[in-house]
Formats: C-alpha cells, structure tokens, sequence
C-alpha cells in the first residue's frame, strides 16, 4: 500500500537499502564480490569471504550487511521466482549469540502475521557435528525505518501508518504472552509499498512481571534510548508496558526526525525522561518497586511536564496526544496496546476485525543464561528439525 500525502507525495524509500536485519547490518550494498560457482560446485556460493551453501535453489547472491554473528544477503529462490533475504548465522563460539539466535527462530518459526517478518526456511548441517553455520530464509524489505529516518523527513500520513502497524504487530506478539524488549527503528523493516514488519526478537522473553530480569540488564546496551523507565528502576515487575514505551519512543522519532532520549548512560537516561514526561507523583512513585531507585527519583529537582507542542509545533494534535497516552511514566497507566489501537488517530485504518491475536499462549522458557554452550547448540539443532517439520505443516494448510 502506497501512503499519499497531503501535497500527493509518497514515500520514498525505493532507493534507499535496509541496514538492518535483526540488527545486523552496518553496511548497504548490491555488490556482490564472489567466486564463480564453477569453481566452489553447485551448492556455494562465495560472498565476501563467507562461504554461502544455499544452492542450487537459491542463488545470484547479493551482499546485504553483515554484524557480529553473521551476514545477510538476497538471493534469488528459484521454487518462488523471488528474491528473497537470507541470514547466515554463525552463533556457536558465543552464548549469548545461541541464546539469541534459539530465541529467534523459536519465536518466529511460530508467529504468522503480515506486520512480524516470517522465516521460510532454516537450512544446516546433517549432523549436530558439522554444523558450524545456520542459513534463516526471510521475505526480503527495501529498507528500515532508521535508515528512512536518516533520509528524509515523515509526513503525518505515513507516521500514522507506520505506527498503525507497528501497534498491529505489536498486539499478536502480546497476545501470545511475549515481549519484544528490543523495538527500534531499525528493527522494523519497510518495502516500497510502505509495508511494514517487526524484526529481531533474540531479546524476547515471555510476559512474566514475577520474574527477576537483574542479570538480564547487560543485553540492553545497544538500545538505551528506547527503554522504558521502569526497565532502569527495577530488576523486577515490569511487563507488556515496556514495549508500548518504545513505542511512544518510535512515534515521536518518526515526528521530529531525531531520537526523544538519546541519554548516554542510566542516569542521562533517567533525567531525559523527566523533562519532558514531568516529575513523577505520589501514585508513580509507588509503581518504582525497587526501593534505593524510588528514594533517588523522589529526591530528584521537581519538574514540570514539557508541552509536547513545544517539542513538536508541526505535529498534528491528535499524534501528540497518542504521545501523551504511549509515554506515560507509570506503566499501570500507560495505554494497552488494544486501547492504543482505538485511539482517534489511526481511525482510518482501526479494524478489530483485521487485527489478529496468536492462536495460542507461547509457553516456551526463553530464559536460557544458565545453559552450557553445547546444550544451546543441542537446541538449536533440534529446534531446527522441529521448525522445517512445523514449515511444511503451514504450506499443506
């Protein structure tokens, strides 16, 4: 679906290449730097000095980006006649990489819905020995909302829409008692269309606010500016809220074309927040269930809450107050994302009908720290098996 603006302008996004797959690309390009496949066989490919073993059904591969743990490419699949998007990943020195990558293809491998990027296929070695390497086959998108963002400036139709289905996505992945914990610009993928699809869940975990997330903090590094205040406060008791934070976080991005609070550590972060959400209150104190970061914010210089029409004189009205109801201080406060939804702003697109939830409650234990590292690789081989088993389930259906 093509979003026209008010002076009939579109978004531009057809030249401009994603940097991210699931935060993994630094860099965007079409050029493909390979060895003729005559000489590696039928089935490799070389691609920047990473061997791709994908053929013959996928080939004229196409470097994306790559990261810490693996490279992306497009490919073209010769079953679809399409080009298509895989993931090489390379997970298996490192723990948190296996964590991350079982907690991915787990979650993913499950969920069906246009605004969650889907996996086609997983491909690996025959044997748990051999394999070194795992290949995630994905629908490919043109770009991400950060490097749009980068480029040029949004109209209020496409921030509408973008957040419409930011908040879409958003409402099956609650509903299967899941939280993303990592939303981002650049973990939402964009076509020329203006589709758009959440990407990356290795930091996902199961909607638990019992649970004590103190040892979990560290894998929260790369995404500060997006994280809800509660999240810094606590090592416990924090929910669904916290996705609905970085959303406000991603709205208000997306109307003044630079990150809210960019804060540089714990404390900037904090301080960030107050000006412009205001002093919290007697009630929003009591929601800070961690005693020694209640006493420090209560002891904090009062401060009255900025006008978002100050920040964003451009804005439309009716954006600035899903602001408001998005970045709430308090998460008992904060707007659902099913009452998000309702909001006046995104009336023209609000269909409960065409909203889908997951069909069931996604019960598996994403808390994985604790396992040895040739255990997650015992998993993510069997989960593999289960997934291609599960894949062709879904093409029969």
């Amino acid at each position: 679906m093509n979003i026209t603006g008010k002076d009939g302008e579109q978004a531009d996004i057809s030249n401009h290449e994603s940097n991210s797959y699931t935060d993994m690309i630094t860099n965007s390009t079409n050029v493909s730097s390979k060895t003729p496949p005559s000489a590696l066989g039928p089935n490799v490919e070389i691609v920047r000095q990473q061997r791709f073993e994908v053929g013959p059904r996928y080939t004229d591969l196409k470097f994306i980006g790559e990261g810490a743990y693996g490279m992306v490419v497009s490919a073209f699949d010769h079953t679809t006649q399409q080009r298509v998007a895989i993931k090489k990943i390379t997970p298996f020195e490192h723990q948190c990489f296996c964590q991350r990558t079982l907690r991915e293809i787990k979650i993913l491998s499950r969920f069906r819905h246009e605004n969650i990027i889907n996996i086609q296929e997983v491909m690996r070695a025959q044997t748990i020995d051999q394999m070194k390497d795992i290949y995630i086959v994905q629908c490919l998108m043109e770009c991400d909302l950060y490097k749009l963002l980068r480029h040029q400036r949004l109209t209020d139709e496409h921030i509408c829409y973008f957040l419409y289905q930011i908040l879409r996505g958003l409402k099956y992945i609650h509903s299967a008692n899941v939280l993303h914990r990592d939303l981002k610009p650049s973990n939402l993928l964009l076509n020329t269309n203006c589709d758009l699809k959440i990407c990356d869940f290795g930091l996902a975990r199961i909607a638990d606010p019992t649970r004590d997330h103190s040892g979990l903090l560290t894998e929260y590094v790369a995404t500060r500016w997006y994280r809800a205040p509660e999240i810094m406060l606590n090592a416990r008791g924090y929910y669904k809220p916290i996705d609905i934070w970085s959303v406000g976080c991603i709205l208000a991005e997306m109307i003044g074309g630079k990150p809210l609070f960019p804060g540089k550590h714990y404390i900037e972060q904090i301080n960030l927040i107050l000006n412009v959400v205001g002093s919290p209150d007697e009630t929003d104190l009591v929601s800070i269930v961690n005693e020694r970061a209640r006493n420090y914010v209560s002891l904090l210089p009062n401060r009255k809450r900025t006008p978002w029409k100050q920040l964003y004189p451009n804005a439309s009205d009716l954006s600035l107050n899903m602001l408001d109801y998005l970045l709430t201080f308090n998460p008992n406060r904060r707007v659902s994302v099913e009452d998000a939804l309702k909001h006046p702003y995104l009336a023209q697109y609000y269909d409960p009908l065409d909203e889908p939830v997951a069909p069931h409650l996604f019960t598996f234990d994403m808390e994985l720290d604790d396992l040895p590292l040739l255990q997650l690789k015992q998993l993510i081989f069997e989960e593999t098996e289960i997934i291609h088993e599960l894949l062709q389930q879904q093409q029969r259906e």
